[in-house]
């Protein structure tokens, strides 16, 4: 039983690579707005597209660790 605590832990983890990821890539978004301000709506569409699909793996994770701890494995 410690061992899928354990496990659910780590699945969960997936939620630090997902704020990193977000964190880097709205920064480096940022920074090319402030060098082409006329580029911004084509560079905020894909950091939203980015962002979603990097928060979709911290969900992914999140869901993993329930599947872990409530589903009665054999």
């Amino acid at each position: 039983m410690e061992l899928l605590a354990i496990g659910a832990g780590i699945a969960v983890l997936t939620g630090f690579g997902a704020g990193i990821g977000i964190g880097i890539a709205t920064g480096k978004a940022a920074e090319g707005i402030a060098r082409q301000p006329q580029a911004s709506g084509k560079i905020m569409s894909t950091t939203i597209i980015g962002s979603a699909l990097a928060e979709a793996t911290a969900i992914y994770g999140f869901v993993v660790a329930l599947i872990i701890l409530f589903v009665k494995w054999a």
